[in-house]
Parts: C-alpha cells; sequence; structure tokens
C-alpha cells in the first residue's frame, strides 16, 4: 500500500470514517496534508467556516460526508465530500445531466460531489499523507466512495474544479471527464507593471491606462491591503459589498455565503486574504472592495462591490490592482474567478478545467460516454474563439 515501512499490508489495516462535519477532524492532521497544497481552498479553517457559519449546511442542500482513512492511528487519506440535494453553488452547470436523468424516469439528486463549496476554482483532490503511496490509496478511496453511494442510494459521483494531474488519474479510474473554460493569468516574470502593458497593442495599452486614469480623476484612490493588516470590521463590510453586488442579478444571483463567514474569516484565515481598497478622498472606510485569497505563488478573486457605480472601477479594483500587486509579490498564476469575456481583454487567457462524474445508473452513464466528446470539441473550439481576441502583440 505505501512506501513507508509502516506501510499497510490490505486495506483491513485501515480505519475508514464518515464525518457529518469538517470539525470532527482533528484540524492540525487534516492541516499536515492539506498545507502542501497549491489551493488554499481544501485547508481544515476555510471548509470550517463555510459550515460553522451556517453558509453550508444541510438546511442549504450541503450535507458534509467527509471521509478520513487511518493506517495505525495515523491519517493517510481525507476526502472533503458533500452530499447534494441541488446543484446550486457548484459553477458546474450539470441542469441538462439532469433533465436527461428525467426523461429517462430517473432521479438525479441526491449526489456526491467533491470540491470546496462555492468555489469555482482548480485545485481539489484527495489529501494524501507523505510517504504513502499516492495512486493506490487514491483508488481506496474511489472504492470507499463507491460502496457509500450504493449504500446511501445516491445518484452519482462528481469531482468539480480538480486538480489537473490528478484528474487525469481519476479519469483513468472510470470517471467520465466533462471540459470547461475557465481564465488564467500568468506572470511570465514581470517586474513592473509596465512590463504587463507592454505584452498588449498599442490601442489596448492606450485603453488600460485611460481606465485606470478615469478612476483616480473620479477622486478614487486604490490601496491592497493584506488581511493582517485590515480592520476587523472590514470583514463585514465584505459582506455588505458582496451582497450588495448579487442583489444585482436577482434569480441569478450566486449568493451562497452568509455575513458570519466573512466574519469568521477575521479570525482564522487574514493570512490567507487580500482586500483591494477603493477609497474616497478623506475617508478611513472603503467605498469599494475587492476580496481575494492567495497562497505561495497563487492568487484567487472571488468577490466585489461598491457603494456606487464608477467607470472601470471594477477593472482596476479585480484586475489591475491584482495583477500589480502579483507582480511585486512574485505571484506567477492569478485566476480572476467565475465571469465574464471582458477578462480577456485584461490578458487573461480562456483556459480549460475539467469535472469529473460517475454516475450511478448504467443508462445515464451510456448517455454521457456517447455525448461527451462532441461536448468537450465544442468547449475546445469556445476557448480557441476567445483567446483570438486577445489583444496581445503576438
Amino acid at each position: 500500500m505505501a512506501m513507508s515501512e509502516h506501510a499497510p499490508e490490505s486495506t483491513t489495516e485501515l480505519t475508514v470514517s464518515w464525518h457529518r462535519s469538517i470539525a470532527e477532524v482533528d484540524r492540525d492532521e487534516w492541516n499536515a496534508l492539506a498545507l502542501e497544497l497549491q489551493t488554499p481552498f481544501l485547508e481544515w479553517d476555510w471548509l470550517n467556516q463555510l459550515e460553522v457559519s451556517g453558509s453550508i449546511s444541510a438546511d442549504n442542500g450541503w450535507i458534509p460526508v467527509h471521509l478520513t482513512v487511518r493506517y495505525a492511528h495515523h491519517l493517510v487519506a481525507a476526502a472533503p465530500l458533500y452530499v447534494k440535494t441541488h446543484s446550486m453553488g457548484e459553477f458546474v452547470f450539470d441542469f441538462a445531466w439532469a433533465d436527461v436523468a428525467e426523461q429517462l424516469g430517473l432521479d438525479y439528486y441526491p449526489k456526491l460531489v467533491g470540491m470546496s463549496p462555492a468555489t469555482p476554482s482548480v485545485g481539489y483532490r484527495f489529501l494524501i499523507a507523505p510517504g504513502y503511496h499516492e495512486s493506490e490509496l487514491t483508488v481506496t478511496v474511489l472504492d470507499l466512495i463507491e460502496q457509500f453511494c450504493r449504500s446511501n442510494r445516491l445518484n452519482g459521483t462528481s469531482f468539480l474544479f480538480p486538480d489537473s494531474r490528478w484528474a487525469a488519474g481519476i479519469e483513468q479510474a472510470g470517471y467520465t471527464a466533462w471540459h470547461h473554460q475557465s481564465y488564467l493569468w500568468t506572470n511570465p516574470g514581470f517586474r513592473s507593471f509596465d512590463d504587463y502593458l507592454a505584452g498588449f497593442t498599442k490601442n489596448q495599452r492606450r485603453n488600460i491606462r485611460r481606465e485606470r486614469e478615469s478612476v483616480t480623476q473620479a477622486g478614487i484612490t486604490l490601496r491592497c491591503v493584506r488581511g493582517e493588516d485590515a480592520p476587523h470590521h472590514w470583514f463585514s463590510l465584505m459582506y455588505d459589498f458582496y451582497e450588495k453586488t448579487n442583489d444585482q442579478f436577482g434569480p441569478w444571483a450566486a449568493k451562497y455565503l452568509d455575513r458570519p463567514f466573512f466574519e469568521g474569516l477575521a479570525e482564522v484565515c487574514r493570512d490567507r486574504i487580500l482586500f483591494v481598497c477603493g477609497f474616497e478622498s478623506g475617508s478611513s472606510d472603503p467605498m469599494a472592495m475587492s476580496f481575494l485569497v492567495y497562497k505561495n505563488d497563487h492568487l484567487v478573486g472571488r468577490y466585489w462591490g461598491t457603494e456606487r457605480y464608477v467607470d472601470n472601477l471594477h477593472f482596476c479594483a479585480c484586475y489591475y490592482e491584482p495583477i500589480e500587486w502579483a507582480i511585486i509579490n512574485d505571484v506567477r498564476t492569478f485566476d480572476p474567478g467565475a465571469g465574464s469575456p471582458h477578462k480577456i481583454r485584461r490578458g487573461f487567457r480562456a483556459v480549460q478545467n475539467v469535472s469529473l462524474h460517475r454516475f450511478s445508473d448504467p443508462r445515464m452513464r451510456a448517455v454521457m460516454e456517447h455525448n461527451i466528446a462532441r461536448i468537450n470539441a465544442y468547449e475546445t473550439r469556445q476557448i480557441e474563439e476567445l483567446n483570438a481576441m486577445l489583444p496581445l502583440k503576438d
């Protein structure tokens, strides 16, 4: 099973547990597996804050069923998992598959989902302890998940926004990969914002400069503030902005988090958070904020909001200022979050991510396997067409 001298000889030597909250798992044990990952969204504090805040709960259609595997009392594998009674908050829009199930007279829900809830950021994977054979433990966890789904009559399993290398192994284990499009900015070694601008066409360089200048001319000063340096009440203020932004979208809003989630981050995740704040003259509190999460050399944009509309403020607070901060702080990649193709105009490339699916019913598996190549080919064409619009000199 494992490469260490303490390797179990068979799965009978493993102790398997299913947990109805991440709080049932020791924080330090979980983080011993999670802190080495590129993503911050599988760390114990983030997942626990989602749950204790009430944002992610059975009442909201997310039932935690986290899996842990121990050998000789040591945590050797773990998987954050949720039973879902709907598809909201996943950002992988599988409603077409739910419609197929209905046409076949099948139930689509409940289903099992592996992801960091309400977080469309690539990086999900099983957590495996160093020194243990990852591929064999991964197969063991997949077998346990399949047994759990059969015992609880769940209609399928999906892993959303998985780490790309990990996803390749899961696909080989019998899961179907469904391709999706997202955005990513990559820093090739810029030393200044002017280096970033130099890659654009002349017209787009001028447009970006004008957009930044227009915010300054409107009397707004932008400043990046790390979570450790932010006043405590800014975390609650960020919820106000988050709520106001979502209110603009009515039934299409993506409001899945409660105020206690943001307020609690002030206690447990300050070292992962970056605020980009817009200040009016004489004000000590921002009139606009964007909320980003960073770890090592990776930055992820999550939420934003403003008290009033200011032309180009969104582009500056969510893209230009974070990019400049990323350059200064040697960040290599910046995921700006889900959203519109206006990111292309700011130098974010369209990139592919996948979701991994295994339906319990063989008819659903057959429908997906028969159609997925055509669906994925369409997504590939869309990515190519978006990147053809990049306003870069090359």
